[in-house]
């Protein structure tokens, strides 16, 4: 099995994955009791998480413990931190360490954000399926999905699912794979 990056994240309908202040408010309005969008399915077909040292502590500011501490998990920073358990704190470079997880057996690497770690992941062409929720608002501000300045990238549709709430989910794999 050839291990695959994707990209499973929420954005606003004007591409905004967090309004000013990392505030995530917006995405309870897509709330719904029993309905996780496919999540729990998606996650059962990961074994490695690459996620940016922001949203990390935001998840652990909200109170929580880090929901993926059961697969090999990667926080992408700049600062140097002692590993907990199966979660490395990782300073070295984006690609090579995509390169060396995806030459190894496993299921696939999730790309849980933030907004930083999915832009250099961009640039290098590094991301072979996204899986993007979009939220029903235009929130205005905050920190965009995409960013400027990255190469162009031909998508395939794989699929899209609407839901009760108004939440559409776009599932893209790159072009040609």
């Amino acid at each position: 099995m050839n291990r695959k990056v994707i990209l499973y994240i929420a954005t606003s309908l004007d591409g905004y994955i967090a309004m000013p202040n990392d505030d995530l408010g917006f995405l309870s309005i897509v709330e719904q009791e029993g309905q996780d969008y496919g999540y729990a399915d998606f996650v059962k077909t990961v074994d490695a998480v690459i996620v940016g040292r922001k949203t990390y502590d935001k998840v652990i500011s909200m109170g929580f413990d880090f929901p993926h501490a059961d697969k090999d998990v990667y926080i992408i920073t700049r600062t140097p931190k002692p590993n907990i358990g199966s979660v490395k704190f990782y300073t070295g470079d984006l690609k090579s360490l995509v390169g060396r997880l995806k030459s190894e057996n496993g299921k696939n690497i999730f790309c849980d954000g933030g907004a930083e770690i999915v832009n250099e992941l961009l640039k290098g062409d590094l991301i072979d399926e996204f899986i993007i929720s979009v939220i029903p608002i235009l929130v205005g501000n905050g920190t965009k999905l995409f960013k400027d300045g990255r190469p162009e990238q031909r998508l395939e549709l794989v699929s899209i699912k609407s839901f009760d709430k108004g939440l559409t989910q776009l599932h893209y794999k790159r072009a040609g794979n």
